[in-house]
């Protein structure tokens, strides 16, 4: 695979440098990829960290069902799975809460973001989305804590003025059905606008059930995951129940509802007025993997699902331009809620266990820029107070009746403050030199209380810590010719442990307890990226390549720990090995980022993509690091032109070998078939067409050749030949 692509590259690039500008007088180019960050300069090419973007065409164009399932098919990064209602971004080896997510610059991570597998992000609905902006390596001087591999930032729709618009009212219906997993579809948006006022409304509607595998062997491996027998209750009594169709993924499927609305108001004294508000909200989410747990009776668990998934974004902002020391300023202020919850029962136990938890973040910040005439200066202040509300109980499902449950975090009063300054300046200093340079200071408190440890007896009632952090980064760009530029940046990285870190008491699997550790400390990083970048002349082809080594400082990893002087503990009917989060000394991630593309002739554009993430735990010897995805990427080919729009592609996966899993983490060994996870490919079409000036059909088939396989540390397989239909009709 890595050879086939390296030659490709090699050959489309002979192909391209063979056309000069003159070759064409009406040539296409391709388009100047703009960020939408406010922390950063627009323009990608005079940024020395990696940055890739993925816009509003290109998100509708490939009309995935989620969020999730976009990000996995963009070549830019990778995603893991445990429940088709899921997806957990990884970045150059760092995911989960090592991992940043911001939707509209707001923070999403929370004081409850897990070290292992997160399904946060598929509650911003794709419908919703404008941009998308993945920035690689620690970026902790723009962003804070948590972002040590990498920021996702996600910008949603605006509401537009009539000089956007140029109608009072317009908008748009659509809709999609999938066949893999009976997928139904719908959004609606409606903006008004007038010249000082404007509203934007939008509503999504996703259901999906049960999701089919595909059926063809994997030419890299073998049948793996067939889901042959499940769970039903018939008369009172939990029974084992052969699957009529073993490819269909019995109890994954589920629904999801989103609204959008945002109000913008322009006063004659220069001031913006925004008011941004998001609601999302599923119904239970079916916890696939575990309900394919066996013993050698059957399967462990009768239910395990996620209850409704609710995200909450309340927001105001208000934007001036040279508003203080002639610095364009925005003012945010926002109030975040989260609820989740899990729900488990054991095979033949009828008693329910239901564990909720509920988080509020209230936030306030002030971002500054001021543009000099071969720079720009940005600062400002974050600051970021949480609260978390634990509780459990455990329900009869026959009758009713209702005892006490450990909590999964500590059942009394917990919460977390942030509060950062940050500074950053970019200058282009001439037409071959930009360089960049930022820094970020924060001090961070956390308080937690256990009331009550009836069910697990803990030796401490309190958790506090202070934390004072920092972070700096510096980079530079330079143009050795018209057409090669290098760049390269350093940049350090920070997390401040939260309360999953320190104090989530949590059943890992089978026979290991995770338990508090109240002596963490925060993580820390430092990396630097070395890149080339080629370009034509006429724009039409580029090539970069990125080289990185991030080096890892206090490391939080999840391994053997003893409690009271016990390694093992009876825990919920089961003897398990105790383990706890530790910081467990130095790591390191190496790796490499490979993107091509441009156009073969005047319509057809040419893509591909390869990244690839080694990582070790150093200790008296070597040992593998958790989240360290096999290498990954994309190749294919577009054909637009204004009726529509054509794409055939093929994304893969190399091999994650048994030797390269991390033992008791969160690489979900225990879920790949013997020896390691295959490597695997699927061959996609999909197309477009205007039909009418108002009318857009969108159709195309995902894994054509029906292959069967599992993406690396995930719990699911993934979906087989999905033919796929939409419809989107703007007014």
């Amino acid at each position: 695979m890595r050879k086939f692509f390296f030659s490709c590259s090699f050959f489309i690039s002979i192909s391209f440098y063979g056309q000069t500008e003159n070759d064409s007088i009406k040539t296409k180019s391709l388009e100047e990829v703009i960020v939408t960050s406010g922390k950063t300069p627009k323009n990608k090419a005079i940024l020395p960290n990696e940055v890739e973007s993925i816009n509003r065409k290109q998100i509708e164009f490939q009309n995935f069902q989620t969020t999730a399932e976009m990000l996995s098919n963009s070549g830019a990064l990778f995603v893991q799975k445990s429940q088709q209602g899921g997806g957990s971004p990884a970045i150059r080896g760092f995911e989960a809460s090592r991992v940043l997510l911001l939707v509209d610059g707001f923070r999403m991570n929370n004081l409850i973001f897990r070290a292992g597998h997160l399904q946060n992000v598929i509650t911003v609905d794709e419908n919703i989305l404008e941009n998308v902006d993945i920035f690689y390596g620690p970026t902790s001087t723009l962003f804070g804590s948590d972002a040590l591999g990498g920021t996702i930032n996600m910008t949603t729709k605006n509401a537009k003025f009539i000089n956007d618009t140029h109608s009072s009212f317009s908008g748009n219906v659509n809709t999609r059905y999938s066949s893999i997993n009976k997928e139904k579809s719908a959004a609606f948006d409606l903006n008004y606008a007038t010249k000082d006022f404007a509203s934007l409304t939008l509503f999504s509607w996703n259901d999906f059930g049960d999701v089919k595998m595909g059926k063809r062997k994997n030419p890299h491996g073998d049948f793996f995951g067939e889901r042959e027998t499940y769970v039903e209750t018939i008369n009172g009594n939990d029974v084992l129940v052969s699957n009529e169709n073993k490819y269909v993924q019995k109890f994954s499927g589920y629904s999801q509802y989103n609204i959008l609305q945002k109000l913008a108001y322009k006063t004659t004294t220069g001031f913006n007025h925004n008011i941004n508000f998001q609601f999302s909200t599923t119904t239970n989410v079916p916890r696939y993997d575990r309900l394919t747990d066996a013993t050698s009776t059957g399967l462990r668990n009768a239910e395990w699902y996620y209850g409704p998934q609710q995200r909450i974004l309340a927001a105001y902002t208000l934007e001036k331009q040279k508003a203080i020391f002639d610095s364009n300023l925005s003012i945010n202020i926002a109030y975040q809620n989260a609820k989740e919850s899990r729900h488990n029962r054991r095979f033949g136990n009828y008693n329910l266990q239901n564990r909720k938890e509920n988080v509020n973040m209230y936030s306030l910040s002030s971002d500054l820029n001021k543009k000099f005439s071969k720079g720009e200066l940005f600062y400002g202040f974050e600051s970021y107070f949480e609260t978390l509300n634990s509780n459990a109980y455990s329900q009869n499902i026959f009758t009713g009746s209702i005892e006490g449950l450990d909590t999964r975090y500590p059942n009394g009063d917990n919460s977390m403050f942030r509060n950062d300054i940050y500074i950053s300046y970019t200058e282009q200093s001439n037409s071959k030199t930009s360089w960049a340079v930022g820094g970020r200071l924060g001090y961070t408190t956390l308080n937690s209380t256990i009331e009550d440890d009836t069910y697990f007896l803990l030796p401490f009632s309190k958790i506090k810590q202070t934390n004072l952090t920092y972070s700096g980064s510096i980079g530079m760009v330079h143009k050795t010719s018209k057409n090669v530029a290098l760049k390269t940046n350093v940049a350090s990285g920070f997390r401040v442990p939260n309360i999953d870190d320190l104090g989530k008491i949590f059943e890992s699997g089978d026979g290991f307890l995770i338990v508090p550790n109240e002596n963490l400390k925060p993580e820390k990083t430092i990396s630097a990226d070395f890149g080339l970048v080629i370009q034509s002349k006429n724009k039409r082809f580029k090539f970069e390549n990125i080289y990185y080594y991030t080096r890892l400082f206090d490391v939080i990893i999840t391994d053997n720990f003893e409690y009271q002087g016990q390694s093992q503990i009876n825990y919920d009917g089961t003897l398990s090995q105790v383990l706890a989060n530790q910081n467990k000394g130095k790591a390191y991630i190496t790796g490499l980022s490979t993107i091509v593309k441009g156009y073969l002739v005047n319509d057809i554009q040419f893509n591909a993509s390869f990244n690839y993430t080694y990582g070790r735990v150093v200790e008296e010897k070597e040992a593998p690091l958790d989240h360290i995805s096999p290498y990954f990427g994309k190749l294919g080919m577009q054909y637009e032109k204004k009726w529509g729009q054509f794409e055939i592609y093929m994304v893969y996966n190399g091999k994650k070998s048994s030797k390269d899993y991390f033992p008791n983490g969160e690489d979900n060994e225990k879920y790949a078939p013997e020896g390691g996870m295959p490597a695997w490919e699927t061959y996609n079409f999909k197309s477009s067409f205007s039909i009418l000036k108002t009318t857009t059909l969108y159709a195309g088939i995902e894994n054509i050749l029906d292959t069967q396989y599992r993406v690396f540390a995930s719990g699911i397989n993934a979906p087989g030949r999905n033919i796929y239909g939409g419809l989107k009709y703007s007014f």
